[in-house]
C-alpha cells in the first residue's frame, strides 16, 4: 500500500503570532516555522503503518516556497520515503491545494491519503473534504484511531458527542487528529539519512490549476489586549462589582 502524505509549513506553534504593521497578514519574516502539528501526525500515522506491515511507501508532498524543504526532511526523518514540493511562492487559497494534491494524487495513485484536520495557521479545516471530493475518494476526518482490514480501513474520529468508529473502502482520504498518536522525535543521525533520501522539487504551475485568489484579505488585526485585573477585598464586593457591570451591560 501507498501513502501519500500531505504537510504544511507554518509558524511554529511555539511563536508568539505577531500581525505585520500594514495589516497585511501574520508576521513571518525572521520567524522560526516548522510542520503543522496536525500534519506530524499524519506522518507517524503513515510511519506506523509502514511500521507494522499496512504499507510499503511513503511519499510526502508540501506546497508553498523553496523553504518548505525542511518540513519535508522533517517527514523524511521521521521515516518517509521520498518527498515533493510544489514550489510556489505566493499564498494559495485551500481550494487551490485541494486542487494541487488532486493533481499529485492522480500522478501518484496512493491508496490511502493523509493529512492533517487543519493547519494552525488558518484553522481553515477545508483540504481534506475538498481532496476527498475532487478525487471521489471516501473520507474519515479528525481520526484518533486507523487501521486496515484488507481493503478497508476502520477509523475513529472525533465528534461533537463523543467518538464514532467507521469502515471504508481503499482508496480513502483520513485527517489526523491530535489524539491519533504521539509523533516520534528525529535524531541527527535520522536527520542525515533524510538528506540522501529522494526529494523532487516541481513548480506548482506546471500542474495547470489556476493559482489566482478568489478572495482578498481586507485587514489582519490583533485581539484586543486584555484589560488587567483588580483585586477586592471580600465576597460582597465582588458581588457589587459584578452586579454593577452586569447593570452598565444592561444599559446599553
Amino acid at each position: 500500500m501507498k501513502i501519500l502524505v500531505a504537510v504544511k509549513r507554518v509558524v511554529d506553534h511555539n511563536v508568539r503570532i505577531r500581525v505585520r504593521p500594514d495589516g497585511s497578514g501574520v508576521e513571518t519574516t525572521g520567524v522560526r516555522m516548522s510542520m503543522n502539528p496536525f500534519c506530524k501526525h499524519a506522518v507517524e500515522a503513515a510511519v506506523q503503518l509502514v511500521e507494522g506491515g499496512s504499507a510499503g511507501e511513503i511519499v510526502v508532498v508540501s506546497i508553498g516556497p523553496k523553504a518548505s524543504t525542511d518540513v519535508i526532511l522533517t517527514a523524511l526523518a521521521m521515516g518517509a520515503h521520498r518527498g515533493i514540493l510544489l514550489e510556489a511562492d505566493q499564498a494559495l487559497e485551500t481550494l487551490t491545494i485541494a486542487k494541487l494534491l488532486a493533481a499529485v494524487v492522480a500522478e501518484e495513485q496512493p491508496d490511502l491519503v493523509l493529512l492533517g484536520k487543519q493547519a494552525v495557521d488558518d484553522d481553515s479545516n477545508h483540504v481534506g473534504q475538498m481532496l476527498a471530493a475532487l478525487t471521489k475518494r471516501p473520507q474519515a476526518t479528525f481520526a484518533s484511531a486507523i487501521t486496515v482490514d484488507g481493503a478497508e480501513l476502520e477509523v475513529t474520529r472525533e465528534v461533537d458527542y463523543g467518538r464514532e468508529t467507521i469502515r471504508l473502502p481503499l482508496p480513502a482520504v483520513v485527517t489526523a487528529d491530535l489524539r491519533l498518536n504521539t509523533p516520534r522525535n528525529t535524531a541527527l543521525p535520522m536527520v542525515m539519512k533524510a538528506r540522501s533520501k529522494p526529494l523532487a522539487v516541481r513548480s506548482a504551475a506546471e500542474l495547470g490549476v489556476d493559482l489566482g485568489p478568489r478572495l482578498t484579505i481586507e485587514k489582519v488585526s490583533p485581539p484586543p489586549e486584555r484589560v488587567a485585573g483588580r483585586m477586592v477585598g471580600s465576597v460582597s464586593e465582588l458581588a457589587g462589582v459584578i452586579a454593577a457591570e452586569v447593570n452598565e451591560m444592561e444599559a446599553i
